[in-house]
């Protein structure tokens, strides 16, 4: 009985030997030729290589010489392209709108989209509903939206024109440059506002229930208790999206911008990448079109930078 006893290990010295045993390593998956792995990797880096890195290195490529527009021969002129985008009074004031017209569509969109979340998160019935119909704005496309812009901004249908002309504001879109400005910013927003929208709610329906409660109890104040509990853990949302919208007004909105101010008045408002468009394909200048187009791939280079060196500090996971 004495022996057994000293040969059997007690339930201390079990859970010692249980606590010690190391976990065995993460099996790597080995691959038996080392060409495998590209072979998986082959379909989407020939996609990628086809549609942007053959495209942005012609357009490179491009930018350095004045080329005939029907492909008869092309003469170099260096960063004649550059200097002539860059030094142009036109060129220059649409950056100026590009730049303004950025900042309002992501502010507003954000802005906008976290309102409703928020408000959309309290919703107790009819959540679905509430939900669905801001959501369904999505799923157009944006030159349908556009071409709805424009019939709200119509002359003589337009409900927004006659609404705007109860206050003595005659709207000409299409003929007044801020009066189209104001629409374009307009139907960008609304364009943008349901994808903000389901990224924040998602955010928000992922915060903690204790977390929601502990916030309460500390504040009393909602204002003060969304910027302070809640409003920190969307960060990594927030982040996401402030690109996801920057891409959207600088690149995404073309569709919008060309249904609004296609054959009409030559003085209207336009983005660069627009003018990229109207210069190249309009104007058959594609040595300047694409000059503008490698500024442009630049500006936004230097714009990811800044993000991901300095917003990124100020965002914090998990």
């Amino acid at each position: 009985m004495t022996n057994a006893a000293q040969t059997s290990p007690g339930p201390i010295r079990r859970w010692i030997a249980r606590a010690t045993v190391r976990p065995e390593p993460a099996k790597r998956v080995q691959f038996d030729r080392p060409l495998l792995p590209w072979l998986f990797l082959a379909p989407q880096l020939a996609v990628i290589f086809v549609f942007f890195y053959w495209p942005s290195a012609q357009a490179i490529s491009s930018s350095f010489y004045i080329e005939d527009p029907f492909g008869f021969g092309a003469t170099f002129v260096g960063f004649d392209n550059y200097t002539d985008a860059l030094g142009s009074a036109e060129y220059r004031h649409i950056a100026s709108f590009t730049a303004i017209f950025t900042v309002l569509v992501t502010a507003f969109s954000l802005g906008l989209g976290l309102l409703l979340a928020v408000k959309a998160d309290q919703v107790i019935r009819a959540r679905s509903t509430y939900r669905t119909a801001m959501i369904s704005v999505y799923a157009i496309a944006p030159p349908v939206a556009g071409l709805i812009g424009m019939m709200l901004f119509d002359q003589h249908i337009g409900p927004f024109v006659k609404l705007a002309a109860w206050f003595g504001w005659e709207m000409k879109v299409g003929l007044n440059y801020f009066d189209t400005a104001f629409a374009m910013i307009l139907v960008s927003v609304w364009k943008q506002v349901p994808y903000n929208f389901i990224f924040i709610l998602s955010g928000l329906q992922g915060i903690p229930q204790s977390v929601r409660e502990a916030a309460l109890i500390d504040c009393k104040n909602g204002a003060r208790r969304f910027f302070t509990a809640i409003l920190p853990l969307l960060a990594p949302t927030a982040f996401f999206l402030l690109i996801i919208n920057i891409t959207y007004a600088l690149f995404d909105t073309f569709a919008v911008i060309d249904v609004m101010v296609k054959d009409k008045a030559a003085n209207n408002p336009i983005t660069l990448v627009y003018k990229v468009y109207v210069d190249g394909f309009r104007g058959n200048d594609i040595g300047g079109s694409s000059a503008q187009s490698v500024i442009l791939m630049l500006v936004v280079l230097v714009l990811t930078l800044v993000q991901f060196r300095w917003l990124e500090r100020r965002v914090h996971y998990g």
